[in-house]
């Protein structure tokens, strides 16, 4: 499968967040979502100003999107119910199933029964320069069958687009040839810690990735 046609799975969203982004010069592009279950893919992630623009925006849209962070996280007094009330889902970082595994038995589940589940990840793992994009967001979008929605965070246009939705091939080059053509232009709050848009694997002694990033 290629290139996915945008669907009316709308909602309604905050007028107070539409204003506040108004306001400080951004617009939104949104037109509602091709499937019930997805991968939200967030670029570029260089600065942490991007986290409450997304926010603003999942508001403004009315968007329930969710991300994954440590179990233990969500175990600490208000940390936890505030990465809930967010959007928020903890993992099992010692789980069998690990982290991907966890994740596409939690699409599963949704899928049988009916219910709205998308899933946000920055695919760079972290707002420095790397030389690529982590893994897991493949591996999990391939292993649960779901689309991506290609989230353009431009800070040059002050703009956040989800209008681009694309069904992987599991072809990698062709994926990442497209990809790369969706978020040409693109520029990020820093742009040179923008990561190329290509696969990547980072040592396996490295740090692990922080909430919402895809593991490898």
């Amino acid at each position: 499968m290629s290139a996915l046609q945008t669907q009316p799975v709308s909602f309604q969203g905050s007028r107070l967040a539409r204003w506040v982004l108004k306001l400080l010069g951004w617009r939104l592009e949104f037109d509602g979502l091709p499937k019930r279950q997805g991968l939200v893919i967030i670029y570029p992630h260089t600065s942490n100003w991007d986290f409450p623009i997304g926010i603003l925006a999942k508001w403004a849209m009315g968007f329930p999107a969710h991300f994954w962070g440590k179990d233990s996280l969500f175990k600490l007094p208000l940390i936890g119910a505030w990465l809930r009330w967010v959007g928020g889902i903890p993992i099992n970082r010692s789980s069998p199933r690990g982290v991907v595994g966890q994740m596409v038995h939690l699409f599963e589940q949704r899928k049988l029964q009916n219910q709205l589940l998308w899933l946000g990840v920055t695919p760079e793992g972290t707002r420095s320069l790397t030389p690529g994009w982590r893994s897991g967001f493949y591996q999990l979008a391939t292993g649960a069958q779901v689309p991506l929605a290609l989230v353009k965070l431009d800070w040059g246009k002050r703009c956040l687009s989800m209008v681009d939705f694309y069904d992987l091939t599991g072809r990698v080059e062709e994926d990442y040839a497209h990809m790369a053509s969706v978020f040409e232009g693109v520029k990020g709050f820093h742009e040179h810690q923008m990561s190329p848009i290509v696969p990547w694997s980072p040592s396996p002694h490295g740090s692990p990735p922080p909430p919402g990033a895809p593991p490898n």
